[in-house]
C-alpha cells in the first residue's frame, strides 16, 4: 500500500471512530411524569420523586431525562397527555396526584412500565392484580386514602366533639375511584348525626360549594382527598376562616397555613422514585409490590382553634404529630 492511500484509509477510520463510540453508548432513560394537578400544585411530591429517583442513582439532567405532562386538574386531558407520552416512547411513566393519572396511564399502554403514587386503592379500581403481586406492568405507592377517612373525621370530631351537623366537599371528576361520602356518612350515622355534601371542580367552584354549605349550617368540614382541593387549599383555608367552620383538610401544609387540622399517610412519593430507579436497571413492575403507609400524620393549628372558639383536649395534643402554636 502506498504512504498517501495508507494516511487517507488511516484519517478516514479516526473520522468515524466518534461516531462509532457514541453508537455504541447506550441511550438515557426518558421518564414521563404525567400528573393530575399543576406543576405547582404537585411540586412537593415530584421533588419527592426526584428525591427517590437520585437515590436509586438516576439524576434529571445527568443520566436520566424527564417529560413532565400537567393536566392542570382538568381530567378529560389525562388520556391525550398519557398518549402522547406513549408516544414519545419513554422508558417508565410516573403517574403522580390522584388515581386518574394511572388510569390514563394502564389504558394507553401494556408495555411501558407505569409506577403510581396515589390514594387510592389500585386493587379495587382494576391498577393492580393484588398489593403482593401487582402483574403486568404496573405498580407504585398508595396513602390508601378512602380507609383512613373515617378515622380524619373521628379526629376532627374530637376536636369539635357538639358536631352534629358535619360537611363534605368533594370532586366528582374524580372517578372510578370508590366514593369518599360512603365511609365518613356510616361514621357520622352512628353518632346520630346528618352529613352534607357539595362538590368542586374547580377552584372556581370553592365559593359556591361553602356557600351551599353554609346554608345547610353545617358545624364542621372535611375535605376530601383529592389534588384540586391539595393545590387550591390556600383558597379552601380562606373560606373555612371567612365562614368560621372547623375544616379538617388531607394535608399538612394547608393546616400550618391557617387550616384547624390535618390527618394524612405519608404518601410514599419519594418509594416511588426508588421504585422506578429500579425498572430502569432491570427490575420488573410485577415483582414490585405495591407499598403501603406505614406513617400517619395528624396536626393541629392551636391558633385556628382559638379564632374558633375551641378547647382542645390535652390528650388529642398528645398525639398530634405537628403543633402549630
Amino acid at each position: 500500500m502506498k504512504r498517501r492511500e495508507f494516511i487517507a484509509l488511516a484519517g478516514g477510520a479516526v473520522a468515524t471512530w466518534p461516531i462509532v463510540a457514541r453508537a455504541q453508548q447506550p441511550a438515557i432513560p426518558v421518564i414521563g411524569i404525567l400528573g393530575s394537578a399543576t406543576a405547582d400544585g404537585l411540586a412537593s411530591r415530584t421533588a419527592a420523586f426526584l428525591r427517590g429517583l437520585k437515590d436509586a442513582g438516576f439524576v434529571e439532567g445527568q443520566n436520566v431525562t424527564i417529560e413532565y405532562r400537567w393536566a392542570d386538574d382538568r381530567y378529560d386531558q389525562l388520556p391525550a397527555l398519557a398518549a402522547d407520552l406513549v408516544r414519545r416512547r419513554v422508558s417508565l411513566i410516573a403517574a403522580i396526584g390522584n388515581n386518574l393519572p394511572a388510569l390514563a396511564a394502564k389504558a394507553a399502554t401494556t408495555t411501558i412500565p407505569i409506577v403510581f403514587a396515589m390514594g387510592a386503592d389500585p386493587v379495587q379500581i382494576g391498577l393492580v392484580d393484588s398489593i403482593s403481586r401487582p402483574g403486568k406492568n404496573v405498580t407504585g405507592v398508595t396513602g390508601l386514602a378512602g380507609d383512613i377517612a373515617p378515622k380524619r373525621l373521628q379526629l376532627l370530631h374530637d376536636l369539635v366533639p357538639s358536631a352534629k351537623v358535619f360537611g363534605l366537599l368533594r370532586n366528582p371528576d374524580n372517578n372510578p375511584s370508590p366514593p369518599q361520602s360512603s365511609p365518613v356518612q356510616d361514621t357520622v350515622a352512628i353518632w346520630g348525626g346528618t352529613m352534607h355534601s357539595a362538590d368542586a371542580r374547580t377552584v372556581a367552584d370553592f365559593d359556591v360549594a361553602f356557600a351551599s354549605l353554609a346554608e345547610k349550617r353545617i358545624e364542621a368540614l372535611v375535605i376530601a382527598p383529592n389534588t384540586l382541593f391539595q393545590s387550591g387549599s390556600e383558597r379552601l383555608v380562606a373560606l373555612a376562616a371567612q365562614y368560621a367552620i372547623p375544616t379538617a383538610y388531607t394535608q399538612l401544609d394547608a393546616m400550618k397555613s391557617g387550616g384547624l387540622m390535618s390527618y394524612s399517610a405519608d404518601p410514599q412519593t419519594r418509594q416511588a422514585g426508588i421504585y422506578a430507579g429500579r425498572i430502569l436497571r432491570g427490575a420488573k413492575p410485577a415483582d414490585l409490590p405495591v407499598l403501603l403507609p406505614t406513617k400517619f400524620v395528624f396536626g393541629v393549628n392551636l391558633g385556628t382553634a382559638k379564632t374558633l372558639g375551641l378547647t382542645i383536649n390535652p390528650g388529642l395534643l398528645a398525639i398530634a404529630d405537628e403543633v402549630i402554636e
